[in-house]
């Protein structure tokens, strides 16, 4: 069984690597995909000018901006990530805001100082190889009367954006790869609820609240089923296992996916349903 350690050094190597190409390639149309969720996300954060707001696996930066223009000058933010592609696309984003801070660190290790009114984060905490020891870390940087809040996926079953292209490229052949453990990082191992309370309350929170939400996302960004398509192959469940599958089996999986989204097409949106959890906490 890998360590901790060594499961942190798996993820930060993969997202210095194809991840993070993979992110940046595909920044500006996964922005829009995700927009519906983001929106989710900020609608219960409350932003207010003057705010102190870390952003947890910042990533391209796409959240951050947001969350500057709503804490404006007077407002401090912070935005953490340990992929050196992604953040600097972020800087480049954020040039215009010198409220916004980017950090290139493990938001689980990190010595912050306490200065956040919210740690908030959009799909960045699901890859600690030490849940309990990150959230306890991130902890130290909300203020007293603070809160965490962030956005996690339900079951991939519950998740028609991804679960579709998945079986499309199961269906041409593609090995399916091996179930994560309940412990082991990725991108769905948050999706259940009472491990997020184990954790949270472990590290130091509240009670968590959990709460679904079913935002429909645009596979496409508007941009029709062959958008879509190159989408599913980049990023998602089907892109992770076509990664090292040889060409022809590639190509095959290529076919059934857009066989499989082109039912979904509706004037160049190719909407399919998410799953997620909201899930606020305060530090006790």
């Amino acid at each position: 069984m890998k360590s901790a350690a060594s499961r942190n050094e798996v993820q930060i190597a993969y997202w210095n690597s194809v991840g993070g190409d993979r992110w940046v390639a595909a920044a500006e149309h996964t922005d829009r995909m995700m927009k519906p969720v983001q929106q989710a996300l900020l609608a219960r954060a409350d932003l207010r000018p003057g705010m102190g707001v870390l952003d947890i696996g910042c990533g391209c930066g796409e959240t951050l901006i947001e969350i500057a223009k709503s804490v404006g000058s007077s407002g401090r933010v912070a935005g953490v990530d340990v992929s050196q592609q992604m953040l600097a696309l972020a800087r480049t984003r954020l040039a215009s805001f010198p409220q916004a801070e980017i950090l290139e660190a493990d938001a689980g290790a990190h010595p912050f100082e306490q200065f956040a009114d919210l740690a908030i984060s959009r799909f960045g905490v699901m890859f600690f190889g030490d849940p309990v020891a990150a959230f306890a870390n991130i902890r130290k940087a909300i203020k007293p009367g603070g809160r965490l809040l962030f956005a996690a996926w339900r079951a991939v079953e519950d998740n028609e954006w991804t679960r579709v292209p998945l079986e499309a490229a199961m269906s041409a052949g593609v090995p399916a790869e091996p179930p994560l453990g309940p412990e082991v990082p990725g991108p769905f191992s948050f999706a259940d609820p009472e491990r997020i309370r184990r954790i949270l309350t472990a590290a130091g929170f509240s009670e968590p609240a959990i709460l679904p939400a079913d935002p429909v996302l645009d596979v496409a960004a508007g941009c029709g089923v062959e958008a879509a398509v190159q989408q599913a192959m980049t990023i998602g469940a089907a892109a992770a296992l076509l990664r090292k599958q040889p060409g022809e089996l590639i190509a095959a999986a290529r076919a059934k996916i857009e066989t499989a989204l082109r039912p979904y097409e509706r004037g160049g949106t190719v909407a399919l349903s998410a799953a997620i959890w909201l899930v606020e906490a305060r530090p006790v």
